[in-house]
């Protein structure tokens, strides 16, 4: 081959390489507020790093990273409702980490094993008390252990804390029944985050009191954001903008819901620290609360028994 020419195509190719090296670490999703494995190995050892395991105890038992404290949903869900999942107290969050030992300047690593479904329910309760020194570790576990990070059997030894959130709760990502109710005569976009069948009304879940959808919902299903039969990472920003490039503006008004504000607080993060939305509001209660009163508007798809 011609020298000129053999030279022409390394210098093309070469180019080519790194304008697709560029263009794959701008898909990368960010985040202040989710950290990778390689940089909580540097970090998970300090004092002032404490590491939640948010899986049921039973898991947790069998393995945890090393060091990692167990919380589960009963733990931050409030009681005081003739219904479940709502969203527990400041007064609960403080006594739940003053018995784990955290202290009010700690950072909060939370992981799970379910895409960070479960993880992101407690970053949206800390964010609507004005914590905001929590991170969620992306991919979870099984991410920690394919890049040999340490794990354990051992239950650490917890010294109590006097835990304390700021006296402001900003309540940023949050709205209630009543103003769901008044955002049905709006310009608000609803977004239900269930499954298809929980959507139309022919799934009807445990803790649910009939089955069916909020009226105007659209359904986008949470775990289309991640790769949720594989690594349960985060799509990239390219695959993610996909999903909700025809949904509406970032600048709509717009309200998110499940079964009980887990699956939905999962999509709030998504819209609003890796998306740029600006106007996302969780619904605390979603279908279980809603579904409780009678005198709510709901829909449901009619189903034929052949």
């Amino acid at each position: 081959m011609n020298y000129k020419i053999s030279v022409l195509l390394f210098l093309i190719g070469f180019t080519s390489c790194q304008e697709g090296n560029e263009t794959s670490i701008d898909k990368v999703v960010k985040s202040n507020y989710l950290i990778e494995v390689d940089d909580l190995l540097k970090i998970a050892e300090q004092p002032n790093v404490k590491i939640l395991d948010f899986r049921k105890s039973k898991i947790y038992l069998e393995e945890h990273i090393t060091g990692a404290l167990n919380v589960w949903r009963t733990d931050i869900e409030n009681p005081d409702y003739p219904y479940g999942g709502m969203m527990a107290s400041k007064v609960q969050i403080e006594a739940l980490f003053s018995r784990l030992g955290i202290e009010s300047n700690d950072t909060i690593i939370i992981y799970d094993d379910n895409g960070l479904c479960d993880s992101a329910r407690l970053w949206w309760i800390l964010q609507n008390y004005n914590f905001t020194n929590v991170k969620l570790l992306h991919g979870g576990i099984s991410a920690w252990k394919l890049n040999k990070g340490s794990v354990s059997k051992l239950i650490p030894i917890i010294e109590e804390s006097v835990f304390k959130l700021s006296e402001n709760s900003t309540l940023n990502y949050f709205i209630s029944k009543e103003n769901v109710l008044k955002s049905l005569n709006g310009k608000a976009i609803i977004l239900d985050t269930r499954t298809e069948n929980e959507y139309s009304g022919k799934q009807q879940k445990k803790g649910s009191f009939k089955g069916g959808r909020i009226p105007k919902s659209k359904l986008i299903d949470w775990s289309t954001t991640v790769d949720y039969k594989g690594d349960k990472m985060f799509k990239s920003l390219d695959e993610l903008t996909h999903i909700y490039n025809e949904f509406g503006s970032k600048e709509d008004i717009i309200i998110v819901y499940c079964h009980s504000g887990v699956r939905s607080a999962h999509t709030t993060f998504v819209l609003t620290q890796l998306l740029g939305y600006e106007n996302v509001r969780n619904y605390d209660g979603s279908w279980t609360e809603w579904s409780y009163f009678d005198d709510l508007p709901f829909e449901q798809d009619s189903l034929t028994t052949l």
